[in-house]
């Protein structure tokens, strides 16, 4: 069964809320074709369900993205999310991946970047993510209680099949509600097995973590991988490096080939494509 889907709950006697995310389908799609060793794709896969649960919920139009960039094996990891939960990411390695399982050896000096983009008001809001602890989890972890001030755990994990999460955080007066809420609440959640994350949908997730527990289940919401091919930009560039260059580069090897790495595509343009191109800029002969 596809599902490609982040959903909120709230444990309502104890003021604790949470999400769950999954993803197989969509998931599947990002990778296709990449041929990411294991190690990769679980990271990946991990910064990519963080992405989403950060995404879910944003209040006007835009994005979050998270980037790194490093020595390390992986030189450059990018996952991009928009407010309507549309995904697209890649890693680009320096060198084969060996034996490297870990955050810190896969990434090196690598910082995590995160850009929260309102693209109603045009504005950029950049934050660095603390390399704390042995994973993505733990770093989001140390991230989101000191961002949001609240006590937060995550649980992750990634596959060439499937991505899943779950994100609990404690909210204001919850000890008022129940002074061993928190700590029970996540005594229950760290018993998660990584293929109950990625296989479980978030009512059988809820209900086997917490089924002695009042929990609400809130109207879930898709996510999509969409990375359209578009050549608009590709033919800016062209234009920008004039004809002649243009021409010489087809003279030389027969067509031209752009290799879109984001979404994974190649633009090809033969010589009709580049005459069409160019014969937009010179006058009609009356």
């Amino acid at each position: 069964m596809s599902v490609n889907a982040v959903q909120r709950f709230l444990f309502k006697d104890l003021n604790i809320r949470g999400q769950h995310i999954q993803l197989n389908q969509d998931w599947q799609k990002m990778l296709q074709d990449r041929h990411y060793p294991y190690s990769i794709i679980e990271l990946l896969g991990e910064l990519t369900a963080v992405s989403i649960l950060l995404a879910n919920g944003i209040k006007h139009e835009g994005r979050i993205t998270m980037q790194v960039q490093g020595s390390g094996p992986i030189s450059l990891l990018v996952v991009d999310v928009t407010h309507d939960l549309k995904i697209r990411g890649l890693a680009k390695t320096n060198q084969e991946i060996t034996d490297q399982t870990t955050m810190d050896e896969l990434l090196g000096d690598g910082q995590i970047l995160m850009t929260l983009e309102n693209t109603q008001t045009n504005h950029h809001f950049q934050s660095y993510v603390p390399r704390e602890g042995d994973s993505v989890a733990e770093a989001f972890e140390t991230f989101l209680s000191q961002s949001e001030q609240l006590p937060s755990k995550l649980w992750l994990s990634a596959d060439e099949n499937s991505l899943g999460g779950v994100l609990v955080q404690k909210m204001p007066e919850s000890d008022s509600h129940d002074s061993d809420g928190w700590d029970r609440i996540v005594h229950l959640a760290a018993t998660v097995k990584d293929q109950e994350l990625t296989e479980l949908s978030a009512e059988e997730l809820i209900h086997r973590l917490f089924h002695e527990e009042l929990v609400e289940l809130f109207e879930q919401s898709e996510v999509n991988y969409e990375c359209p091919k578009d050549d608009t930009k590709v033919l800016k560039m062209l234009r920008s490096l004039g004809e002649a260059e243009v021409r010489k580069i087809l003279e030389e090897q027969g067509e031209i080939v752009i290799h879109n790495e984001m979404c994974n595509y190649h633009s090809r343009f033969n010589k009709d494509d580049i005459d069409l191109l160019f014969a937009e800029d010179k006058p009609s002969v009356q």
